[in-house]
C-alpha cells in the first residue's frame, strides 16, 4: 500500500511552534529531537505494550541509527496500566536514570498515551530540578488533550493526578500513524475529548464531526487483528489494525482542530486560572463517574456522560436550548460513546455498578476547579461557545436534579400571583414526524424549522438516514434540519434493525414506509423493533391492511405487535385499501402519506365504525396538500379518501407548529396557580386538535382565556375556585385528557355534589405508551383523589379543598408517582405535585416524588427546565427510595413437568426460605368451586383452562411477587403465551423462576401410573419435546432432581436443594476463603460412574472443580445430571464450573462459542458457586457471564502452558489489569516453571498484586513449590485419581507435609481433658483427620478431674498446645481460666472447647450446639426454620446446648419436657425471654398444644428406663406435626445404644425421622477440628473410624 500524502502542520503554543502534526513522520520526529534538543543522553520511556507495536520499533531503531557521535539512547520500559502511574514507578525511572549517569542535559522522550505522558512529564519536571522532555503521544486522547499544555502528574491512593507539576515539553510530536494500532475502544474513547473541544470552541468543526461520524465509526469498528513479528525480540504479537488511511483526512482534521483549540487556550491561560477551565467541560461530572466506574469505564466514556449532564444543567438554567443538547447527545452516540450511565450496553460494560448520588457529590467536592467548598462546572451556551470565560459555581440542589431520574416537586406557593410568562413549547411531535416522512419521500430540498428534537424524531431521522431516504444536514447551529429528498427513489434496505424505542408514531409511520423500500443485492427485508412497551402496543390493523394490499409482513414475536419483518420483495399495490381506524388514527396517516407511491391510485376506506381522532387525519391531509399532493374525500362513501398516484414536491421551508398537547402543561400551570401564561404559536388556526384545550376545558373550569389565530393566553382563577366540568368530549384532543384530569382533581363547585368531571372520547389512550386511563386512576388515588373508569373515559371526583391533597405514601412512608415511562403522565403529575401542601406555611414540607423524569424527553426534553427556570417551581433530585419493608422478599415460582417433584421441592423451598407455599392448581380449584382441574378440562377444554391458569398466575404474581411466596405451578403453565410472558417478566424483575427437572424416562414411568390428573393428549415424550424450550426460556434457574430410592438419598437431596435455593436467593453468601484453601480437579467423563469415590477424593477441600470440557457429553441434561450428582455426593461442596479451551490446555474447541455460551448459561442457571472464565475468551462471552452472575463468584483465569512468558512479562500485567477491568472475584494465573527462579518471580508478582484475591501457581515439577506457597484455592489432585489434571499437581496431604517441612505449619498438641475419658473417641476422631490431610498435629488424652491441673500442665506448661476438648467434670471448672468466652459458652454456661488466642490466653467456646445443629441440618432440617416449634427432652447440660441450637435455627417456641418439671423451670430462668421457652408440666398441657413441633432433641440418659409420665407427654408432642414444612426430625444425644427407646418410639409409632447420637458426637468433634485447624474435616472418613466397633 502506498503511504497517503498528508499535509504537515506546526502549531504554536505559548509563542513557540512546538506542536508538530502529520502522518508517518517518524524521520521528522527523530531529526527534530536530535537537531533541536541536542544532548549527550536521550531516555526513551514507554510501557511494555508499546514495544509490541511495529511503528515503535521503526521509530526507536531509526533514533538509535541517527544518533550523533557522543550521544547515547537509553530505554526504560514501564509496566502498563493506570495502576502503575505511581510515585513508585516514577522513583524506579529516576533511579534508573541516576544509575545510568544522566545529567541536566538529558532529554526524556515519553512515547505513549496519557499515563506515560503524565508520569514521564512529571519525572522530567523533578529530575535534576527539571530536564527537557519531548512528548510523542500514541493514543487519540493523548494527542488531542493530555500531551498538550504541560500538565503532568502521578496518581495516589486518594485520587488521580493529585501530585504533579506544570512542565511544558520542548516538543509535542503527533504522528497520526500511531492510531493505526490503537484498540477500537481506546480510539472511540479519545473522541470524547475531540467532541468536547469542538463543543466549547468550534461550531464549524462540530458540524464537520457530525457529517463524518458514520464513516469514522464504520472504519474503527471494523478494525482487524493481525500478527506482527518483532525483529527486536523475534516474538509474534497479535495487534489491532485500523484502516486509518480510509479516514485519514477526517482524522487529521479532528486531531489538528482539537490541538489548535487547546494550544490557543493554554497560551492564554497556562496555569488554569480561568479560561483553561473551559477545557474541563464534561469533566466535573465525568470525573465523578470515572472515580466510581473505573477501571471498567474509560476516561472519555465518563466525560461523554459528563458532557450530556452538564449540557442538561445549562438547559436547566435556561441557557442552552434543547436542540443543542440533542445535537451533543446525538454526536456522542454517533461516535459510539455513552450518554447515560444507565444505557444497557454501558451498564453491562461497567458490570451493573451503581453510581450513588451522594458518592458522586463527594467525588465532585475534590475537583481541582472548585472554589473551596463550592463546586464549579463549565456551562455551555451553544454548540461552539461556553457561557462566560470560566467555570461557574453550581449548587448541590441543581447537581442532584441533573444526576437523578427521580424529581422532588415542592409546593408552588412561592410563585407571585401576578406572574405573567411566555412559554414556547417544542415543535409538535405529530407534525414533526409527518413532515420528516413527507420530506424524505419528497423531491427537492426542504428546510424544516422548529422540529421537535426528541426520542421520537431522533428515531425517525435515524431510520430515514439508514434507509437512504434523504440526505440530512443541519443549519442554524442545528436548529434547522435540511432534508434533500429523492422522491422515494433511493429507499433501500439497511443491514441494521430499525430500533424505535417507545416511539409509537415513528413505528406506525415507518411500517408503511417500509413497504416502499427496495431490496439490496443481499437482503430483502427490514426489521422494525422497539422497547418492551413498544412490543406490547398494537399495530395489527395496519399490518392486516398492508398484507391485504400485497405487502408481506411477519410478526417476529407477539401477534399484533412489534417486532415486524417487512419483506421488500413484495409490493405496495394500491387500489382500494380497507383499514380499521377505531384504535389509532396513526394507522390512517401512515397509509395516507405513503399512498401516492403505491403502484396504483389509492382509495382508502376506514371501516369498523367512526374513526378515532379525526383531527389528526385532517392534519395529515392538510400537510400532504402543503407538500403537493391533494387528497379528496369521497362524496358517496363515509370516511373514504382518494389519493392520486404521484410524489411530494418539497417546499423550500416548512415551520413546525409548537406541540399543542405540550402547551396544555404551562397553560394548566396558570390555571392551577392563578397566574398567566401565554403560548405564542398555538391558536385557533392550529392544525392540532389540542389547541382547543384552553377554550373547551380550561375556560369552562373558570379560567380567563384569550385565544387568537396564532396565540393562546390563560389566566387562572383565584386559588380554590376552579370548577369541575360536567361533561367534556375530548376525542378531538385525546392526549390532553391527562392534563384535564390533574386540573379536575382540585376543581370543586362548592355545592357538595361530588365535584365530578366526566371526560369521554378517549378510548385510544388505553393503547398509548401505557394504559393512560388506568395510570391516571391509580396515581390520582395516591393523592387521595377518587376516579371511576368509563368504557371510553374517566370520571374524576375533585377534592373539596386543595388542602385535602395528600403526599403519596404507604405504611412505610412517602412513595413515588409512577410515570410508566410515559412523557404525558410525568408532565401532568408534575403539576398536581406542586399543589400538595400549597397552603402550608412550614419551611419543612414533604415534597412529591415523580419517577422516571427523563421520559419527558419523548416530546419535551426541557419541560423540567421550563417548570423550574421559567415558571419558578422548586425542584430537587433524589436517589430511588429503598423499601423499608424488611420482609420484602422476591417470591419463587417453580415450573416443570408433572412428576418432576414440584410439590415436594416446593415444600422444601418454602421451609428453607421461610416463605408461604401456594399450589396454583389448588388455587384454581378453589376459584372454580365445582370440582377438580380434570373436571374443568372435561367441561371447558384445555384452551379455556390455560386462559384461566394464565389469569390466576398473573394476578398472584402482581399481588404477591415481592411478598415471600413459593408458587408451585402446573406442568403445562408454559403452554400459554400469556403465562410465558408473565414468567419471563417476573424473572427479569429479579424474581426466581425455577425449572425443576428430572430424567424424562423416570417421569414417563411415573405419569403412566398417575390417574389423578387429566390424561395428556400427546405422548409424554412429545409433550417434553414441545415444552423443553419453553421451560428453559421462562426460567432463570434450574435444578436437576434425581430419583431417590432411599431415605438417606432423599434427605441429602433436601439438604443440597436447601443450599441451592438459599444461594440463588442471596440468603447464603459464598465467602471467598481468606485462609489456606484448596480445590480438587475432576476430569471424569461421567461422574455418576465414580459416586463411591467422589466424597473421599474431596476430603479437606473447600471446593471441587468439574472440568466440563472432559465430560463425555455437553448437552444441558447430561451436564445438569453431573452437577446434581456432585452436589449430593460431596454434601453440597462449592462447585467450580470450568470449561478449559484447547489454547488454555483443555479439551474444548477454541471457537465453539455458541456451545460455550450455552454451558455458561447453564452454570448460572444451576447456581454453581464459582465459574472459571478464561481471560482470552471474546469479551461478549465474558460480559454475558459477568452481567448475569447473580451470587456466583467468577474466577478470571489465564494459563501459559508453553512457558512463553516469565512473571515479569507485560502479558501477566495486562491480564491482571484485564481481570480488574472485568471485576472478577478471583484472579487465577498459571505459568510454567523452567527453573526455580520462576517460583521466586511468581512470589514477587503475588506480593505486588493484592487488589484481588489471587491464585498463582507454576506448572511442572519445578513449579510444585508454588503450589505449596499459594494460599487461596490451590488446585490439587487425589491419590484416588488415576492422573492429575495438570502437570505438577500435588495432593492436599503432600502440600501440607511440604509446607510443614518449610515451617509453614507448626505441629500442635491437642488433648481431651476430664475424667473418666478412657473410652473417649476424640483422639481417634482428630488423629484420623490429621493423618488424612497431612497435618503434623497430635491428639491425646489428659485424664484429670482438676481444672487447676489442666491450667498448670497444659494451659501454662505446654507452649505447643493447639486446643483442648473439655468433658465432664471440667466444663464449668475450666471457665475461670478463660480470658474470653464465646456467646454460646456464656449462654449454655459451659465450655467444651478451648482455643488459644495468643500470649498465653485462651477462648472458651462450646461446640455441643454446633454438633446438634449440624446433625439436624445433615438430616433434612433447614438451616433456618420458620413457623415451627422445637422440643427438648431432658434438663441436663446437653439440654442447654439443644435449646441454644434450636433457637439458632429459628424455632419460634421451644417446648421443654422432663421427668422432673422443677428442673425445667430453673433451666428456663437462665435463658433470655426471646428464646420463648415453654415448660410442659402435664399431659393436659401437652394435649392443649396448637403449635407445630417439627424438631426435637432427646437429652435424657438412654441406659435407664423411661419415666411413664415423660413418655406420655412425649407421645402427645410427637403428634403435633400437622403443618410441618419438613419431615419431623428427632436427634438422640446419647450415642449408645445405637437405637434408643425414644428413637424407636418416634420412628416406629410416629414416623419421625431419627438421627443417632453418633452423628452428634462426630459433628461436635468436627466443629472443634475446624475451629482449631481452619481446615475442612473429612467427615465421612472420621465418622467411619469413630463408629467402627
Amino acid at each position: 500500500m502506498t503511504t497517503p500524502t498528508m499535509s504537515f502542520e506546526k502549531v504554536s503554543i505559548l509563542g513557540k511552534p512546538t506542536i508538530h502534526v502529520g502522518y508517518d513522520i517518524h524521520t521528522h520526529i527523530v531529526q527534530t529531537i536530535i537537531n533541536d534538543c541536542k544532548s549527550s543522553t536521550y531516555v526513551v520511556v514507554n510501557d511494555a505494550n508499546l514495544t509490541k507495536v511495529p511503528y515503535w520499533e521503526q521509530l526507536v531503531t531509526e533514533f538509535e541509527q541517527s544518533l550523533p557521535k557522543g550521544s547515547r539512547l537509553l530505554r526504560f520500559v514501564t509496566k502498563p496500566g493506570e495502576a502503575h502511574k505511581t510515585r513508585k514507578t516514577k522513583e524506579s525511572i529516576e533511579d534508573f536514570m541516576l544509575l545510568q549517569g544522566c545529567t541536566r542535559d538529558t532529554v526524556v522522550v515519553a512515547i505513549g498515551g496519557g499515563i506515560i505522558g503524565d508520569m514521564i512529564g512529571y519525572t522530567a519536571a523533578t529530575f535534576m530540578r527539571g530536564v527537557r522532555v519531548v512528548q510523542i503521544p500514541t493514543s487519540l486522547l493523548a494527542m488531542v488533550d493530555s500531551s498538550i499544555g504541560g500538565k503532568t502528574a502521578v496518581d495516589t491512593p486518594i485520587g488521580k493526578n493529585f501530585i504533579g507539576a506544570f512542565w511544558q515539553p520542548q516538543f509535542v510530536l503527533v504522528d497520526i500513524k500511531w492510531l493505526r494500532t490503537l484498540p477500537q475502544r481506546e480510539f472511540i474513547n479519545g473522541m470524547a475529548e475531540v467532541i468536547k473541544t469542538a463543543a466549547i470552541w468550534d461550531a464549524d468543526e462540530f458540524t464537520r464531526l457530525e457529517v463524518n461520524a458514520n464513516s469514522f465509526l464504520e472504519i474503527v469498528n471494523n478494525a482487524k487483528f493481525i500478527d506482527y513479528k518483532s525483529t527486536m525480540t523475534d516474538e509474534i504479537y497479535n495487534i489491532s489494525d485500523t484502516n486509518i488511511e480510509a479516514i485519514l483526512e477526517h482524522t487529521y482534521k479532528l486531531v489538528l482542530g482539537s490541538i489548535k483549540v487547546k494550544a490557543d487556550v493554554v497560551s492564554s491561560d497556562e496555569r488554569e486560572s480561568s479560561l483553561r477551565n473551559l477545557l474541563n467541560f464534561g469533566h466535573t461530572i465525568g470525573h465523578a463517574y470515572e472515580a466510581i466506574l473505573t477501571p471498567q469505564a474509560l476516561h472519555g466514556e465518563c466525560v461523554s456522560i459528563g458532557m450530556v449532564k452538564e449540557a442538561e444543567l445549562s438547559r436547566y438554567w435556561g441557557i442552552l436550548s434543547s436542540t443543542q443538547v440533542a445535537r451533543l447527545s446525538k454526536i456522542l452516540v454517533a461516535y459510539g460513546l455513552p450518554v447515560s450511565p444507565e444505557e444497557k450496553w454501558f451498564k453491562e460494560l461497567t458490570l451493573q455498578k451503581t453510581t450513588p448520588l451522594e458518592t458522586l457529590l463527594d467525588k465532585m467536592s475534590i475537583d481541582k476547579k472548585n472554589d473551596g467548598a463550592k463546586k464549579k462546572c463549565v456551562i455551555l451556551e451553544s454548540i461552539g461557545k461556553c457561557y462566560g470565560t470560566s467555570a461557574h459555581v453550581v449548587s448541590d440542589e441543581d447537581f442532584k436534579f441533573i444526576l437523578t431520574d427521580e424529581t422532588l416537586v415542592y409546593p408552588f406557593n412561592n410563585i407571585p400571583k401576578d406572574q405573567n410568562k411566555i412559554i414556547v413549547p417544542p415543535g409538535s411531535k405529530s407534525i414533526s414526524n409527518r413532515a420528516l416522512v413527507m420530506a424524505a419521500l419528497g423531491e427537492g430540498t426542504c428546510k424544516i424549522k422548529n422540529l421537535l428534537h426528541s426520542d421520537d424524531t431522533k428515531h425517525m431521522l435515524t431510520a430515514v438516514d439508514l434507509l437512504k431516504g434523504a440526505n440530512i444536514t443541519w443549519e442554524d447551529n442545528g436548529e434547522t434540519v435540511v432534508l434533500e429528498g429523492h422522491g422515494g427513489e433511493t429507499l433501500t434496505v439497511c443491514n441494521e434493525e430499525l430500533y424505535l424505542g417507545n416511539a409509537g408514531t415513528a413505528s406506525r409511520f415507518l411500517t408503511t414506509v417500509a413497504a416502499l423500500v427496495k431490496s439490496s443485492p443481499d437482503k430483502d427485508y427490514i426489521i422494525l423493533t422497539g422497547n418492551a412497551r413498544m412490543q406490547q402496543r398494537p399495530i395489527g390493523p395496519l399490518v392486516d391492511s398492508l398484507r391485504a394490499n400485497g405487502t408481506k409482513i411477519d410478526y417476529m414475536k407477539n401477534e399484533g405487535c412489534l417486532p415486524l419483518k417487512v419483506h421488500t420483495d413484495s409490493v405496495f399495490k394500491g387500489g382500494r385499501i380497507e383499514l380499521a381506524a377505531t384504535v389509532s388514527s396513526q394507522y390512517v396517516s401512515s397509509v395516507l402519506m405513503c399512498a401516492p407511491y403505491a403502484q396504483e391510485p389509492v382509495t382508502l376506506a376506514l371501516v369498523g365504525g367512526k374513526p378515532i381522532s379525526q383531527l389528526y387525519v385532517d392534519m395529515t391531509i392538510r400537510m400532504m396538500d402543503a407538500f403537493g399532493v391533494k387528497v379528496t374525500q369521497s362524496e358517496t362513501e363515509p370516511y373514504t379518501y382518494h389519493i392520486p398516484k404521484g410524489h411530494y414536491i418539497n417546499p423550500p421551508e416548512y415551520v413546525i407548529e409548537s406541540d399543542a398537547s405540550s402547551a396544555t402543561y404551562p397553560l394548566a400551570f396558570a390555571a392551577l396557580t392563578g397566574t398567566t401564561v401565554t403560548v405564542p404559536n398555538i391558536g385557533s388556526a392550529s392544525l392540532q386538535g389540542d389547541a382547543r384545550f384552553a377554550r373547551d376545558v380550561l375556560k369552562p373550569m373558570g379560567c380567563t382565556v384569550d385565544q387568537t389565530a396564532t396565540s393562546t393566553t390563560v389566566t387562572g382563577p383565584a386559588q380554590g375556585t376552579l370548577k369541575p366540568l360536567k361533561h367534556v368530549d375530548m376525542e378531538p384532543m385525546t392526549d390532553a385528557f391527562l392534563t384535564a384530569c390533574v386540573v379536575a382533581a382540585v376543581a370543586n363547585d362548592g355545592k357538595g355534589t361530588g365535584n365530578v368531571t366526566t371526560i369521554e372520547g378517549i378510548a385510544n389512550q388505553r393503547v398509548k405508551e401505557c394504559n393512560r386511563i388506568e395510570a391516571m386512576a391509580s396515581q390520582l388515588a395516591k393523592f387521595g383523589v377518587e376516579t371511576r373508569e368509563l368504557p371510553d373515559g374517566i370520571q374524576i371526583y375533585g377534592l373539596d379543598s386543595i388542602d385535602e391533597l395528600k403526599v403519596p405514601s404507604n405504611s412505610s412512608g412517602p412513595v413515588g408517582i409512577d410515570t410508566y415511562d410515559d412523557h404525558r403522565v410525568a408532565m401532568s403529575f408534575s403539576l398536581l405535585a406542586g399543589m400538595v401542601n400549597y397552603n402550608s406555611k412550614s419551611q419543612d414540607v414533604t415534597s412529591v416524588r415523580i419517577l422516571e423524569r427523563h421520559c419527558t424527553g419523548k416530546t419535551w426534553p426541557g419541560w423540567w427546565d421550563v417548570l423550574h427556570t421559567n415558571l419558578g417551581a422548586k425542584l430537587d433530585g433524589a436517589e430511588p427510595l429503598i423499601s423499608s419493608n424488611v420482609n420484602s422478599n422476591k417470591s419463587v415460582v417453580i415450573i416443570g413437568m408433572r412428576a418432576a417433584g414440584k410439590t415436594t421441592i416446593s415444600k422444601w423451598c418454602a421451609a428453607a426460605l421461610g416463605y408461604k407455599l401456594v399450589d396454583l392448581d389448588d388455587l384454581f380449584e378453589e376459584q372454580y368451586e365445582k370440582g377438580t382441574i380434570k373436571e374443568f378440562v372435561a367441561e371447558n377444554g384445555w384452551e379455556k383452562f390455560r386462559m384461566e391458569e394464565a389469569r390466576i398466575f398473573k394476578e398472584v404474581i402482581e399481588k404477591y411477587g415481592d411478598s415471600g411466596y413459593v408458587f408451585s405451578t402446573g406442568g403445562g403453565i408454559v403452554e400459554s403465551a400469556e403465562s410465558r410472558e408473565s414468567l419471563k417478566k417476573f424473572a427479569s424483575e429479579g424474581g426466581v423462576v425455577l425449572h425443576l427437572h428430572r430424567d424424562i424416562e423416570e417421569t414417563i414411568i411415573f405419569l403412566q401410573s398417575d390417574p389423578t390428573r387429566p390424561a395428556y393428549v400427546e405422548e409424554i415424550r412429545d409433550v417434553w419435546s414441545k415444552r423443553e424450550q419453553w421451560y428453559n426460556e421462562c426460567s432463570n434457574y434450574t435444578f436437576f432432581a434425581p430419583h431417590c430410592s432411599t431415605e438417606a438419598q432423599f434427605q441429602k437431596l433436601r439438604k443440597v436443594f436447601g443450599n441451592f435455593i438459599n444461594m440463588i436467593t442471596g440468603k447464603r453468601q459464598i465467602d471467598i476463603p481468606t485462609k489456606r484453601s484448596a480445590f480438587v480437579c475432576l476430569t471424569f467423563e461421567d461422574l455418576t460412574e465414580h459416586v463411591d469415590s467422589l466424597n473421599p477424593i474431596t476430603y479437606g477441600c473447600d471446593a471441587v472443580e468439574v472440568r466440563i470440557d472432559h465430560l463425555a457429553e455437553l448437552d444441558a441434561d447430561y451436564v445438569s445430571r453431573q452437577l446434581s450428582t456432585l452436589r449430593i455426593v460431596t454434601d453440597g461442596l462449592p462447585i467450580i464450573f470450568t470449561v478449559r479451551t484447547k489454547k488454555q490446555g483443555g479439551k474444548f474447541a477454541d471457537d465453539d462459542y455458541v456451545t460455550l455460551k450455552n454451558l455458561f448459561n447453564l452454570a448460572l442457571k444451576s447456581g454453581v458457586e464459582y465459574i472459571d472464565i478464561e481471560l482470552t475468551l471474546p469479551s461478549d462471552i465474558q460480559y454475558s457471564v459477568l452481567n448475569n452472575k447473580g451470587f456466583t463468584k467468577i474466577i478470571g483465569s489465564h494459563h501459559d502452558f508453553n512457558a512463553a512468558y516469565n512473571w515479569d512479562d507485560a502479558e501477566w500485567e495486562n491480564r491482571y489489569n484485564q481481570a480488574l477491568s472485568l471485576d472478577v472475584d478471583i484472579v487465577k494465573f498459571v505459568g510454567t516453571a523452567i527453573n526455580f527462579e520462576d517460583n521466586l518471580a511468581l512470589e514477587r508478582f503475588r506480593f505486588s498484586h493484592t487488589t484481588k484475591p489471587l491464585i498463582a501457581i507454576n506448572m511442572g515439577k519445578i513449579g510444585q513449590v508454588s503450589r505449596v506457597l499459594n494460599t487461596l484455592l490451590t488446585p490439587i489432585t487425589s491419590d484416588l485419581l488415576n492422573t492429575a489434571a495438570a502437570p505438577g499437581q500435588l495432593t492436599l496431604q503432600q502440600i501440607n507435609k511440604i509446607y510443614t517441612s518449610m515451617g509453614g505449619i507448626s505441629p500442635k498438641e491437642f488433648y481431651v481433658v476430664g475424667k473418666p475419658i478412657g473410652h473417649s473417641r476424640s483422639p481417634i476422631l482428630h488423629n484420623t483427620g490429621y493423618n488424612l490431610l497431612g497435618l503434623p498435629h497430635k491428639f491425646d488424652k489428659f485424664e484429670t478431674d482438676s481444672a487447676e491441673n489442666v491450667k498448670k500442665v497444659l494451659l501454662d506448661g505446654n507452649e505447643n498446645l493447639g486446643g483442648l476438648a473439655v468433658t465432664i467434670p471440667l466444663k464449668l471448672d475450666i471457665i475461670p481460666f478463660m480470658e474470653e468466652l464465646s456467646d454460646s459458652a456464656k449462654t449454655i454456661g459451659a465450655v467444651n472447647t478451648v482455643i488459644p488466642i495468643g500470649n498465653g490466653k485462651f477462648n472458651g467456646d462450646n461446640t455441643d450446639w454446633l454438633g446438634i445443629k449440624n446433625s439436624l441440618i445433615s438430616n433434612g432440617v433447614p438451616s433456618s426454620v420458620s413457623g415451627v416449634s422445637g422440643l427438648v427432652i431432658g434438663a441436663g447440660g446437653t439440654s442447654r446446648a439443644a435449646i441454644y441450637a434450636l433457637h439458632n435455627i429459628g424455632c419460634e417456641k421451644i417446648y421443654l419436657i422432663n421427668r422432673t418439671t422443677s428442673k425445667l423451670q430453673e433451666l428456663k430462668k437462665t435463658f433470655p425471654e426471646e428464646y420463648n421457652l415453654v415448660v410442659i408440666e402435664t399431659t393436659t398441657d401437652a394435649d392443649k398444644l396448637q403449635d407445630t413441633i417439627s424438631v426435637a432433641v432427646s437429652c435424657v440418659p438412654a441406659d435407664k428406663p423411661l419415666d411413664e409420665e415423660l413418655v406420655s407427654k412425649l407421645e402427645r408432642c410427637l403428634t403435633k406435626t400437622t403443618h410441618s414444612k419438613f419431615l419431623p426430625t428427632l436427634l438422640e444425644a446419647a450415642y449408645l445404644p445405637t437405637v434408643t427407646p425414644i428413637m424407636r418410639l418416634a420412628k416406629d409409632k410416629y414416623q419421625w425421622n431419627v438421627v443417632p447420637g453418633a452423628q452428634l458426637l462426630v459433628h461436635q468433634g468436627v466443629a472443634q477440628f475446624e475451629k482449631w485447624t481452619g481446615v475442612k474435616a473429612p467427615f465421612q472418613a472420621i465418622f467411619e473410624e469413630v463408629t467402627r466397633n
